[in-house]
């Protein structure tokens, strides 16, 4: 259920803002409607600790080696002074790569030149000698030969260019690359390359002593959010000479706790429902214990029902169990699940919402698979009395066993997929339907003409692809009308009369049309069900086959085959849910019940407790 939101405006005393602010975040209910930028030192805190402690890691022991005994949480002064010392040591070592990086550069450059002191140099020219180094090509070398003025020392060539020495500077009539002295000689740079990396030898010994320290960054992170989150709010917060307010969103549900906290604080304050136009509403989705075990897909997917939108958890969680055990479809598989829920549950010591989660879709996979007789793709399973007593026959991935033909199985499977797919589209033509009655809105005449599209682009499936017999005129009469129905009530709304509504919906005669056709393609698009769980089938089989092949010592090659093959398509499977089972719900479902998945979180102002990402 989503809960209902009202609009709060929070009134204090200036003097008292603090105290206002800090019985907010107390509190912890109000989402607050606008959030203003943190100041900027604040924000930055944050960003700081963050990069500083992904930088330590680098420099963190070996797990394997590292001490069992407990890090200390440093205080806020201690850690301070750690947290200080690192970003200086790191801007140290900076410095000296820097430095390191120059001195190779300096060496790449002049080491043609051969190792001299430039001191050597400079000493003479302070006697009076002022000399140019230079190199030259053929032609140039020729000219300052034939000039009598040129004072020159011809050296050893490099890169095959002439290298010389001149007695003041060359004239600019002979083009030629003059080479810079340097400060420091070779051997200079050498040492100092070898201190440098001597003082960074230093630094990643300090590094390296404060990495243990990542608990104390996390609760210093988490402190600075927590610091740019009130620093957002205070900038929220608006005032005049005498006052001061901030504005937000209420759960309906939490109205006597704001009230007891306001009357505690004495805080002034004015509600009122939220605007129909008002589109930054918060989402709280009150989940039920059932509903509540879809929590970590959403979570994972990122997607929230608006604020205005239905609340499909239960139904999502019902139809995505299902999926999510006909695509992985072998009991073995299911199993394999089971058991690694069990064994991070004993690890943890702790259950919560994912491994409930993951409970109950292994249990589902390993019913599917049992009612298929899959079991790790293995046709002997079928010999064992009991697995092959809990197949029901025509759905059977070994048909030859019960007396059913490959065919009549395959059929049965492709029909349980149109059948879902149907069901499930129509519930969420009822769910669209049941929300527009609610609010008076004409327009769900038109839900339900594509409630009875849906079931006659099922029939239609059904005809067409597994062949099976019906009258095939009252079906595209079904479809006709269904078409009659939405082109003419599909514009209607509260806020349009209904010649308007007639008007628009006609209007839009053309792409009706065309949602029809798709209609029909999102009924066929439930046959990945049946395609998705036979091509794991016939993967599964596959590794099987070619461990077979495997006999006396290579039996062992042969166990290798099956682990991998069968880690393999485990990994395909799961991916294949995201693709698919998701897929499933969140388009061709919620497109049905009218769900665009437009909802913005509810984010109370409060003391978080972990770091939000």
């Amino acid at each position: 259920m989503i809960e209902k939101m009202k609009m709060v405006c929070v009134v204090s005393s200036v003097s008292r803002k603090d105290e206002m602010l800090d019985g907010l975040r107390s509190l912890g209910l109000l989402h607050l409607a606008e959030k203003k930028s943190p100041d900027r030192a604040v924000a930055e805190r944050f960003t700081t600790l963050s990069k500083t402690a992904a930088t330590l890691t680098d420099y963190a022991p070996d797990k394997k080696n590292k001490k069992k005994e407990p890090v200390p949480v440093l205080s806020d002064s201690e850690f301070e002074e750690m947290y200080q010392n690192v970003l200086a040591t790191l801007d140290k070592k900076a410095s000296l790569e820097q430095e390191i990086s120059a001195a190779n550069a300096e060496i790449e450059r002049i080491k043609a030149w051969g190792n001299f002191s430039p001191e050597d140099v400079k000493r003479v020219k302070e006697d009076g000698y002022d000399l140019h180094f230079y190199r030259l090509g053929k032609n140039e070398y020729q000219m300052a030969l034939q000039d009598p003025e040129i004072k020159m020392i011809a050296l050893t060539p490099i890169d095959k260019m002439h290298t010389v020495a001149v007695l003041g500077a060359l004239p600019v009539t002979i083009p030629a690359t003059e080479f810079t002295l340097p400060e420091k000689g070779i051997d200079e740079l050498t040492a100092q390359i070898e201190s440098c990396q001597t003082e960074i030898g230093t630094c990643e010994e300090t590094l390296k002593k404060s990495s243990i320290y990542d608990t104390s960054f996390q609760v210093q992170m988490l402190k600075a959010q927590n610091a740019e989150n009130y620093s957002s709010a205070s900038e929220t917060a608006e005032n005049d000479e005498d006052f001061v307010w901030i504005s937000g969103y209420l759960p309906e549900a939490d109205l006597p706790k704001f009230k007891a906290a306001a009357t505690e604080h004495k805080w002034a304050w004015a509600m009122d429902d939220v605007s129909e136009d008002d589109t930054e509403i918060p989402t709280k989705v009150k989940y039920g214990k059932v509903s509540g075990l879809i929590q970590p897909v959403f979570d994972i997917l990122g997607i929230l029902p608006g604020y205005r939108e239905s609340d499909i958890s239960l139904w999502f969680f019902l139809f995505f169990t299902l999926f999510f055990a006909m695509i992985i479809g072998d009991a073995g598989y299911g199993c394999l699940i089971l058991i690694a829920t069990i064994a991070l549950v004993a690890k943890t010591k702790k259950f919560n919402t994912t491994t409930y989660l993951l409970l109950v879709l292994s249990i589902a996979t390993i019913v599917w698979g049992a009612v298929t007789g899959t079991w790790f793709g293995m046709e002997k399973a079928m010999h064992v009395p009991f697995l092959k007593a809990l197949v029901i026959p025509q759905f059977a991935n070994y048909p030859d066993y019960f007396g059913v033909s490959a065919t009549t199985q395959q059929n049965a499977i492709m029909k349980f997929s149109f059948t879902i797919g149907a069901i499930q589209m129509a519930l969420g033509s009822l769910i669209s339907i049941k929300k527009k009655l609610s609010e008076k809105n004409l327009s769900w005449v038109a839900d339900l003409g594509w409630l009875v599209a849906v079931i006659g682009m099922y029939l239609l499936s059904l005809y067409l692809v597994i062949g099976q017999k019906l009258n095939i005129v009252p079906v595209f009469a079904m479809v006709g009308v269904a078409f009659i129905l939405v082109v003419l009530f599909g514009g209607m709304s509260p806020d349009k009369t209904f010649g308007q509504g007639l008007k628009s919906g006609v209007a839009d005669a053309f792409t009706v049309f065309l949602n029809t056709i798709s209609c029909f393609g999102n009924v066929m698009s439930y046959i990945r069900l049946f395609a998705v769980g036979m091509a794991g089938f016939a993967i599964s089989q596959s590794f099987n086959g070619i461990a077979a092949g495997f006999h006396g010592p290579l039996i062992i090659l042969g166990v290798v085959v099956v682990l991998i093959g069968h880690g393999l398509n485990i990994i395909m499977c799961f991916l294949s849910v995201v693709v698919h089972g998701v897929r499933l719900n969140v388009l061709e479902f919620s497109g049905q019940a009218g769900l665009e998945w437009t909802g913005i979180a509810y984010e109370p102002f409060k003391v978080n407790e972990k770091i939000k990402k």
